[in-house]
């Protein structure tokens, strides 16, 4: 199976989700995208395929998202998609892709559902259980 992640390291949501798909005994295809953002029409193809609005598709903590003033309603989209190319760090993380679609994987377990099934036992980074010791999904 192929999968894309658009991982930042620094990030533990996006660390958890690269390790459930290592979990799952598939090695995906690692773009960080600080470094290698995607082009803008790579960036919208993966938005409209999570189902995600370019507003929900931006990240506000830890971004300079206020002092861009992107916090404006009336901002368009091409706007928002501008500052996310110029600035990736705006991009919210992380976006993973498979042959069963695109989701904006926070909390790092909405991967599973782009997975084949994952019934060996799984804990996040912090302790919490994901999948526990009969292999079932703990919500």
């Amino acid at each position: 199976m192929e999968v894309t992640i658009y991982h930042n390291p620094a990030c533990g949501t996006s660390r958890n989700t690269l390790a459930l798909i290592r979990h799952a005994g598939i090695e995906p295809q690692v773009i960080e995208y600080l470094q290698h953002p995607p082009s803008r029409d790579r960036l919208i193809g993966l938005i409209r395929n999570a189902g995600l609005t370019v507003r929900e598709a931006v990240r506000e903590k830890g971004t300079p998202y206020q002092e861009l003033g992107l916090d404006n309603p009336e901002l368009s989209d091409d706007t928002l998609l501008d500052a996310m190319i110029r600035e990736p760090i705006l991009i919210n993380r992380p976006l993973v892709e498979t042959p069963m679609g695109v989701r904006l994987c926070r909390p790092s377990e909405v991967v599973l559902d782009l997975l084949p099934p994952v019934t060996k036992p799984f804990i996040k980074e912090d302790g919490e259980v994901v999948i526990d010791e009969s292999g079932r999904y703990v919500r």
